[in-house]
């Protein structure tokens, strides 16, 4: 999972970051309301922490312009001030939740599990391309009904590309999503991952659908 904390504290940021970092999330953050909003805009995220009182742009303003572009991306908000009426005026904005700080971090883990899991029910339950298939739950991948192991880090991989199939993906995409945005290893290492999902997924069953597009990214076609 990817989440995006928008929060202008660093201290505050970034103790959200190590906890859900700790349980396997993909964290980035952004320190005002203008750069979260970008990065809303521009990226796939699966929820977003958002702080109210924010340089730029405040939460309000974030959440409805996501809205206002069709962006429903689950999004928690997070807020000092204690009261109804600003409770209330975050989900008329279009927040899913609401969060009155100081908060447990199991409870802010806890919110974003369920948003998630609300925000998802649009998607397919099984992504498919062709024959082959992901169960993002089960975390099971089948070919023609024969099941695919796959590490995790293969696994993310492919489920960003099914989510996007017949659409290009570029390699910094795939970078930014499953790696983290302030990776600094050989930025090759995506081309050796896309190896490895090829001769998991198509070289066995003597198919291609991982294509390269020169000086793009990559596809995932049905087939």
């Amino acid at each position: 999972m990817r989440v995006l904390v928008v929060d202008d504290d660093p201290h505050a940021a970034e103790t959200i970051k190590r906890v859900l970092v700790s349980d396997g999330w993909n964290v980035v953050v952004a320190h005002d309301g203008a750069l979260g909003l970008q990065r809303a805009v521009d990226e796939d995220f699966d929820a977003v922490v958002l702080d109210v009182m924010l340089p730029r742009l405040n939460g309000y303003e974030v959440v409805r312009e996501l809205r206002k572009r069709s962006l429903w991306v689950p999004v928690v908000m997070l807020s000092a001030k204690d009261g109804e009426y600003d409770q209330a005026e975050a989900l008329d904005f279009g927040a899913d939740d609401y969060l009155l700080k100081p908060f447990s971090v199991v409870v802010l883990k806890a919110h974003l599990r369920a948003v998630v899991r609300r925000g998802s029910r649009e998607r397919p339950v099984v992504m498919t391309a062709g024959s082959l298939s992901l169960d993002p739950a089960r975390r099971v991948v089948t070919r023609a009904e024969t099941v695919i192991e796959l590490t995790p880090r293969e696994f993310a991989i492919l489920e960003l590309l099914i989510r996007n199939k017949d659409d290009v993906v570029s390699k910094r995409h795939i970078l930014q999503s499953i790696w983290d945005e302030n990776y600094a290893g050989d930025g090759n290492i995506v081309e050796v991952y896309v190896g490895y999902l090829r001769k998991r997924i198509d070289a066995p069953f003597g198919v291609v659908s991982i294509e390269t597009v020169c000086g793009a990214g990559y596809r995932l076609r049905e087939v």
